[in-house]
């Protein structure tokens, strides 16, 4: 199959072949309908995450179409559409029989820990614990897998956003408007920020009330009457961290949604404020697949987060450029004639499209 490859970390990118996976006996392969491309492929591939392992694919948030499966699975067949949850978690865990596959001690995850959806294909695990059905369009599914879905589980689980509380969200790329849009369709009134005037009028066309340069700080805590409800770093950096934390009003909830590898530097956490205000540190990792039917109800502009659909062999310029295009990009792998399994020859059947 063709998949992205890089061989060191920070260094080239190229399109080249690679061995089709096959499915474990508690996983499926995928064939990538699409796949979108998201800070986190960056930082695997700058070398921030421990789990990578070269060379490697990355890619995490995909829809596809199962095209083989494991000898174990029960819940699934060839031609079912899905998508899946970037952390893919074990099922068995203490934390997984509590509900919590988010957080499952034995996770693994596409594009981190194996390889990933920046190819035709993709091996998935415990596909009856962490695959979704989808129907509809395969772009708007791909976000599912980790922006959309990361931003939701945030927004209503974690920070418990109510109708009318002012809601800041720090950074409007695809995790970012995500949550502008999920907050507003939750009654709040957000305030997004964002350096790239670029980005700015996608949070206002998003629901956002207003949308400031991160250096506005002042400007922030007087439009929401002395501070936010519940504040977002939704891109994870150490500054958006900390103006996250101090543009709170008194007993806010700061939600921490954006990852902060040490490379990148350690926030500055005011734990004087903290205390004195009664704030909440709060962190979100995602969403476990039984969350999903919650998600799928919610009327959403999917379409309207993604911005670009490139070809697989534009994916090495367009990890390169992450952050320079607002909204999301999406790669969408050319797929071979019959759709034949990897695993088996076998066709795929019943090819949907997307949610």
């Amino acid at each position: 199959m063709k998949a992205v490859v890089f061989d060191q970390f920070g260094g080239p990118l190229s399109v080249t072949d690679v061995p089709d996976p096959s499915p474990a006996p508690h996983g499926v392969v995928v064939a990538v309908d699409a796949t979108g491309v998201c800070r986190s492929d960056w930082h695997g591939w700058q070398g921030h995450d421990p789990d990578v392992r070269l060379p490697h694919v990355p890619g995490h948030e995909l829809s596809g179409t199962v095209v083989a499966v494991g000898a174990d699975v029960r819940r699934w067949r060839p031609g079912d559409v899905v998508t899946t949850p970037f952390v893919t978690a074990c099922g068995t865990c203490p934390e997984c029989a509590t509900g919590n596959q988010q957080v499952c001690r034995e996770q693994t995850q596409p594009g981190f820990t194996g390889w990933g959806s920046f190819a035709e294909y993709v091996a998935l695990d415990h596909a009856d614990v962490n695959l979704v059905r989808v129907t509809g369009d395969p772009v708007g599914a791909a976000a599912l897998g980790c922006r959309v879905a990361t931003a939701f589980r945030a927004v209503t689980d974690v920070a418990r956003v109510r109708a009318g509380e002012f809601v800041a969200v720090h950074g409007c790329g695809g995790v970012g408007l995500s949550a502008v849009a999920i907050a507003v369709a939750a009654g709040a009134r957000v305030i997004a920020t964002d350096p790239s005037a670029d980005a700015r009028p996608l949070a206002i066309a998003f629901g956002a009330e207003h949308v400031l340069d991160p250096a506005d700080s002042d400007t922030l805590v007087e439009l929401t009457d002395g501070g936010a409800h519940v504040s977002l770093d939704a891109v994870g950096h150490p500054a958006a961290c900390e103006a996250s934390i101090r543009c709170l009003r008194r007993r806010g909830r700061h939600v921490q949604v954006g990852l902060l590898p040490p490379a990148a530097g350690r926030p500055v956490v005011p734990m004087d404020r903290v205390i004195a205000y009664e704030l909440q540190v709060l962190g979100s990792h995602g969403m476990a697949a039984h969350d999903y039917p919650r998600l799928l109800n919610l009327a959403l502009p999917l379409d309207r987060l993604v911005t670009r659909e490139l070809p697989l062999s534009a994916g090495p310029s367009a990890l390169r450029e992450v952050g320079v295009t607002p909204g999301i990009t999406v790669l969408r792998p050319a797929r071979r004639g019959a759709q034949a399994s990897p695993a088996s020859g076998r066709p795929a059947e019943g090819r949907g499209s997307g949610v």
